[in-house]
């Protein structure tokens, strides 16, 4: 979660909201990214999908069914869809996210009978990944 941070940071110094994810396979990064909406001017172009991107073109195959996705938010809809699509086992996020958050908060996707579940994790170094974004939203309140 610390390297997934790390990220977090990097898309908080380029202005996107700060969001960083990792996808770790026996206990080494095949994936990293974080948001670059703003950057990219796409909807999808959100922290996890760009990890989840990465790791398959590392593995040269969609199936991620060994892996974990670390994130410092609970994934939204798209994400947590990507997560399924792409068999994810496991996912371990930071805090809770009350506006999308698919992993418990607005809904928790495990719940729907898809062809894939994931097992979640949440609240990792959670005091630091809120601590970031709310320094973010109240900065751009400020502007």
């Amino acid at each position: 979660m610390k390297e997934a941070l790390v990220l977090a940071e990097t898309a908080y110094a380029a202005g996107e909201i700060p969001v960083g994810a990792i996808v770790v396979k026996n206990g080494e990064i095949i994936g990293r990214g974080y948001n670059l909406r703003e950057k990219n001017k796409s909807a999808v172009s959100h922290a996890e999908i760009i990890a989840i991107e990465e790791a398959c073109k590392r593995l040269g195959g969609w199936r991620l069914s060994d892996c974990t996705l670390y994130v410092t938010l609970e994934p939204c809809p798209m994400c947590a869809g990507a997560i399924v699509n792409s068999r994810i086992k496991r996912v371990v996020f930071g805090c809770k996210d009350s506006v999308a958050g698919c992993c418990g908060s607005i809904i928790n996707l495990n719940c729907y009978p898809f062809n894939h579940a994931f097992v979640i994790s949440d609240g990792v170094c959670e005091d630091e990944c809120k601590s970031l974004l709310k320094k973010f939203f109240e900065q751009r309140r400020r502007k």
